[in-house]
């Protein structure tokens, strides 16, 4: 039996929504798994030459906890991954390999566990459910995690907003974005952030795109993170100067999510992410892309 996943980028944080939200992006990693007495991973795509190919690959360890969650032995899998989600930039490369994993080797063995338990799965071993949930379920997710369960909503997301996605060629490792952050942070910073979520989602849901202009600022990790990336406040002004209703990193960086409202020439603003880029010394690339609204998709066959 072969069996076909295909899982989304995510963007998480959007901005005040620190390890709460993810978008899950139109740019998908394939997987194509069959059970096998050894391990056998093929590789595509990004990280072809710099991801392990033996036991240590995370779908390979993805497919391994769905085993292990499931209670059955596992023996080896057969991989061919078609990688189209760049390593290390803040687009959930590392959510989408567990979830891919996780989702293949699920539907191998005929589908034991539902979305809510990939996903307290896939969180563990992430480490923060923001991503995972956004690829699991698609679409915009809230998730919040407890002591002994993780809870994700998906919400759908206005048609009209375009999503522009600046990816720089310069890459970052989360735990290094982590690790600028503040243990403790003051009051005010929580609140402002508290506050601008709340506004964050009901712009979305009551389609208020305009709201946008003031709901994506953040206190909590933006202004610690852009000592890792000091183009970055030149350039989220250049995409909103270009017409954006803002701009924030995407998850721990360094690529930048431009929202941009549907009368607005989303080209232009990409442009205007590309150049400032380039003119602080850094070279990537801008482009469009739609919201996923699956999530990640297993099928037979």
């Amino acid at each position: 039996m072969r069996i076909h996943v295909r899982v989304p980028a995510t963007s998480a944080n959007l901005g005040p929504g620190f390890d709460a939200l993810g978008l899950a992006l139109a740019l998908h990693n394939e997987v194509v798994a069959e059970e096998a007495d050894r391990v056998d991973v093929s590789l595509r795509g990004e990280g072809a030459t710099e991801l392990a190919k033996d036991g240590d690959n995370t779908v390979v360890r993805g497919v391994r906890l769905a085993y292990d969650a499931a209670g059955r032995p596992f023996r080896g899998v057969r991989l061919e991954c078609v990688n189209r989600v760049p390593l290390a930039r803040g687009l959930g490369s590392s959510a989408a390999a567990w979830v891919g994993g996780l989702a293949a080797g699920n539907a191998l063995l005929g589908s034991p566990l539902d979305r809510d338990a990939l996903l307290a799965l896939a969180a563990r071993a992430e480490g923060h459910p923001d991503n995972v949930a956004a690829a699991i379920f698609g679409g915009l997710t809230v998730s919040c995690a407890t002591a002994d369960a993780v809870t994700a909503v998906s919400l759908p997301v206005p048609r009209p907003l375009q999503w522009v996605v600046l990816i720089p060629e310069a890459t970052n490792a989360t735990a290094d974005a982590r690790a600028v952050l503040p243990a403790a942070v003051p009051r005010a910073d929580a609140v402002f952030n508290v506050q601008r979520v709340a506004l964050l989602l009901a712009s979305l849901q009551t389609g208020r795109p305009a709201a946008l202009r003031a709901a994506l600022d953040d206190r909590l990790h933006q202004p610690y993170r852009e000592k890792l990336f000091p183009w970055m406040r030149g350039v989220t002004s250049a995409a909103i100067a270009a017409g954006a209703l803002g701009c924030v990193l995407s998850g721990a960086g360094p690529s930048l999510l431009a929202v941009v409202d549907g009368g607005v020439d989303g080209g232009r603003v990409a442009r205007a992410l590309e150049e400032a880029l380039r003119r602080a010394g850094v070279a990537g690339a801008a482009r469009a892309l739609a919201v996923d609204t699956e999530g990640a998709v297993a099928r037979v066959g």
